[in-house]
Parts: structure tokens; sequence; C-alpha cells
């Protein structure tokens, strides 16, 4: 096959497709919505949806567009290893419930910034809720790239063009419809997702002559033999050991850390539901990325043995390109459909995040008395003026959309996920060690990072860099140390003591872990506290030494 123009021949069919999909939220965004009166309504939806529904809206706001473009886009690229590096995304919201989710709920917290205000103070919220502000403009980021990049494919439109068109459009839908429209439409995205990846792409299998083509996420192996002779190295562990483990702090405590994932475990109905909808979410978002993986698979394919192809600067095309290689026009619309639906679901986790960030953990805690309604009204301005940034930033993107959504995922780790991992489980954890940690650690992560200070970044190797991937490695662990050093010693100071909540602090603890009683052993282990220090220590030490790229 010869390179393509890769976008419908027939915009007309995209329109009809485009339009029909978002009147569609529109309809079930307003709906949902019409009945919020708060700030809570806005942001939990009311506090009652079932587990079903939840678990596909969980599904939904981790797919993104990443997914549907951008990972398959890496695996052409980076083949096995980007694979291996993905699987660790997926513990995510399982490990939300399992670690803090729980806790917080029972604590009735907005967002895991609120927490960070319950257990540290006003300064360490607004601390954490700045990064986690600048966390979820970047992961919204992605999602507009991919939305450019949709329109473009589906409309033969400039990318500026796609991106200020489809971005303003999707901006409006988040601030009209609220958590409640985000989660119910998050439901109907996830099934419209599952359905225009995992049906064009067995059609796509078929047309390439694997025999597996009836269920794409499994059986997709008996093309092995022939890509494995084009292309040998596919399943070769290409880089150090080092790697592989610095997808563990970037990617897996990273997501811990995200805020637009935890908001979703506060919408259910109850710990129970909370708890089912993680089934839903793991069987579901398993389904689709196994899809996932077989799509950059076929493609890899597609390219080495069949002989299409694409240009390194469609790579986060693939998707859309093999439908339109392999499937009518009519299918491939469909699939943009599905790609839109992506991107839409997680921009609205994200926009809420920052709208909640804002209005909540900002405005509300400095202004305590702010008037319920003029707040509500500042949340609606918060959720569209963070889109509109977005946009913004989109204009100049990285080579891969999915790039900003992984750097995201560190700066996360590094700011929010060790102030709540050890305030939920260690007593003595102040408010001295949060600003520390989060001060200093998100501060060493964004100094690193190639996008800031090119120079200091620690492989000189684009992708790792890039991801946050060698950032998260050294700054999520003196995060980690430096808010249990910091804590230990503050505690320990006389001229500190007024200045600390230590008896609070221990009932708080208690109190979101279900005990009614207050015991000084729980949850107050020094021996604990000193492993993890020193486990931090040595992998921060690790982390500067020579990587081998």
């Amino acid at each position: 096959m010869i390179d393509g123009s890769w976008k419908l021949s027939n915009p007309v069919l995209g329109l009809v497709v485009v339009a029909l999909t978002f009147l569609l939220f529109y309809v079930v965004g307003f709906i949902s919505n019409r009945k919020a009166a708060s700030a809570k309504d806005l942001y939990l939806g009311g506090g009652n949806v079932g587990a079903l529904t939840n678990g596909l809206a969980m599904a939904a706001t981790y797919m993104s567009l990443a997914t549907f473009l951008g990972i398959t886009a890496l695996i052409l690229n980076l083949k096995v290893p980007f694979i291996m590096l993905w699987i660790q995304l997926i513990l995510a919201i399982p490990l939300i419930t399992i670690i803090y989710g729980t806790s917080l709920r029972r604590m009735g917290a907005f967002t895991p910034t609120h927490f960070i205000r319950e257990r540290y103070g006003v300064s360490a919220s607004i601390i954490a809720a700045l990064f986690m502000i600048l966390v979820s403009i970047m992961y919204a980021l992605g999602q507009m790239i991919g939305i450019a990049v949709t329109f473009e494919t589906l409309l033969g439109i400039p990318y500026m063009t796609g991106l200020f068109v489809g971005g303003l459009i999707i901006v409006g839908y988040i601030t009209v419809g609220g958590m409640a429209g985000a989660t119910n439409n998050a439901a109907i995205q996830m099934v419209i997702m599952a359905l225009m990846f995992i049906v064009p792409l067995g059609a796509i299998m078929k047309a390439i002559g694997t025999e597996g083509w009836f269920f794409p996420p499994l059986l997709y192996a008996d093309m092995v033999p022939a890509m494995l002779e084009a292309v040998p190295d596919f399943f070769d562990y290409q880089y150090p050991t080092k790697w592989y483990f610095s997808v563990i702090p970037a990617l897996t405590i990273g997501a811990l850390g995200l805020p637009h994932l935890a908001m979703r475990v506060y919408t259910s109905s109850s710990l129970k539901s909370a708890r089912s909808a993680m089934v839903w979410f793991a069987f579901i978002l398993g389904l689709v990325f196994s899809a996932t993986y077989a799509m950059g698979f076929t493609g890899v394919y597609a390219t080495s043995v069949e002989g299409l192809n694409i240009a390194p600067e469609d790579a986060d095309k693939l998707t859309i390109i093999l439908n339109l290689a392999y499937n009518p026009e009519w299918v491939t619309a469909l699939v943009i459909a599905g790609a839109i639906s992506a991107g839409v679901s997680t921009l609205s986790g994200n926009l809420l995040a920052i709208g909640a960030l804002l209005s909540q953990d900002i405005i509300k805690t400095l202004k305590p008395n702010i008037h319920e309604r003029l707040n509500y009204r500042l949340s609606y301005i918060a959720i569209f003026v963070g889109g509109v940034i977005a946009i913004l930033l989109a204009i100049e993107p990285p080579a891969f959309l999915v790039v900003s959504i992984l750097w995201a995922f560190g700066l996360a780790g590094v700011t929010n996920a060790p102030l709540i991992i050890v305030g939920v489980w260690w007593k003595e954890a102040n408010k001295y060690g949060a600003m520390a940690a989060a001060i200093v650690g998100g501060a060493i992560y964004i100094a690193v990072s190639p996008f800031v200070f090119p120079n200091l970044a620690l492989t000189g190797h684009a992708v790792t860099d890039g991801m946050g991937l060698s950032g998260a490695m050294l700054a999520v662990p003196i995060s980690f140390a430096l808010l249990i050093i910091v804590s230990y010693i503050t505690n320990r100071m006389p001229s500190l003591q007024k200045n600390l909540t230590r008896e609070r602090d221990e009932k708080l603890v208690e109190s979101i872990h279900g005990w009614k009683d207050v015991q000084a052993y729980r949850y107050n282990s020094k021996v604990g506290a000193l492993v993890t220090v020193v486990v931090s220590i040595a992998v921060a030490i690790w982390a500067l030494l020579p990587w081998g790229m």
C-alpha cells in the first residue's frame, strides 16, 4: 500500500456522526444536571451513582483518547515495552479504593485535596491544589490534542481549526452537564468506545487474514510468526531494568494521585457500591485495554508485513488509519465517534477536577463564608477556564499526544500521592512534612523534565524523560522520604508544638479507618516509617546513577 491522505472522503458523513454524538451528550448532560443546586451536586452527582454506571464511567474516564490513539502510536514505535508500561495503569482505581478511597469517602471528602486540607491544614492543601490543577491541565492537554487530530482526520480541516472548534464544543458540554451529566454520559461513552473499537478491529483483522478476528482482545496470536519475521525485536526488552522499575513510581503511584480518578469513587451511593464498581471497571477496562494492545499489534503487522505506510507524524492516527485502509468509510466515521467519546469522557473528569480544585479547595478554603450560590457559579467558570487553558496549551503540542498525559501522572505521584498515602496510614505525618514533600518533590520533578531545563534531564532519552519516568523515579521517593523525615523531626521540636494538631490528627486517622476509640499503637509504626525512608533514599540514589540507555 502507499501513503494515503488519511481523512474521510465524505466529510458530510463525519459531520452527521459528530453532530448526533454531541447532541446525545448535551441532552443527557442537561437532563442529568438540571436538579444540581450546589457544588456537591455539581462534583459528586448527588453521591448516588450505581455500581454498573460508575464502573463504566470510571473505565471511560480512564480510557481517554490516549487509549484510542496515543497507546497504539507508542506500541507502533516502542513495541512491547510500552505495553508493559501501560499495564501498570490499570492498577490505579482499584488501588485508590484499597489504599485510601474508602477512608476518604468515609470522611466525606470532595477530593483528595479536601483530605489534605483536613489532615495537614490550609497552606498544604492550597499547594497541593495548585499542583493538581497543573496535573489536570496537562492531562486535559493530551485529550485536546487528540480531539484536534480526530477532527483533522474526520473533516480534513487544519489542526488549529479542529482544536478550537472541537475543544470549545466539548468544554461547553462539560460545563452544562456537571458530574451527574459526565457520569451518565461516560457510561454511554464507554459502551460506544468498546463497540466502536473492538468490532471494527475484528473486521480489520479479518481483512488481514487472521483467524482470531471474532474476539480481537485475545485471539490475535496467529499474526505473530509473520510479524516476528519482519520485526524480530518486537518482544525484546529494549531498556535496562531501571526503566521497567521506573513505571511504578511514575505511573502506578502517579495514578493514585490523579484527582479526576479519585472523584469517581466518591460518586458511588455506598462503600459497597464503590467496591462493586471496581469489579465492573476492571472487567470493562481489561477488555478494551486488551483490544488496544491488539490494535497496536495489528498496526505493527500491517506496516511491517502488509506494506501499509504511515508517516512518523501520523503515528497518533494509527487506529483511524487502519480503519480507513481496511474498513468502509461509514465504519471509520463510527470509530471516530468512539474516539471523540474517549476524549470527552476523560476531559469531563479533568475539567470537573479543575473546577473542584479551584472553587472548593482554593476559593472556599480562603473564603469559607462565601455564598453557596456564588461558589456554584464560580465552579462553572473554573471548569470553562480550565478547558480554554488546555486548548491554548495544545497549540504547540508534544510529538506524541500521550506524553503530556504520562508526565501528569508522574507529577501527581510526586505532589499528591505521598501526602494522601502517608497521611492515611501514618499518624505522625504533619503539615511541615507535607509542604516540604510537595514543594521540593514537585520542583525537582519539573526541573529535571525536558520541558523546562533540558540540560538537567536524567537520561537524555526523549521518551523516558518526556513521559516523566526518570523524573518520577527520583522525585517520588524524595517526596516520601521528606514527608516522613520532616514530620518526625518537627513533631519533636518544642517551638513548633503550638502549631501542630497531634491529638486532632490522631482522632482523624482513627475515624477515617472506622475506629471509634483512639489507640496510640495504631497507624504509628516507627519501623514502617524507617523502612519507607531507607527504601526511598535507595531508589532516589539509583535514579541518579547512569541509566545505560
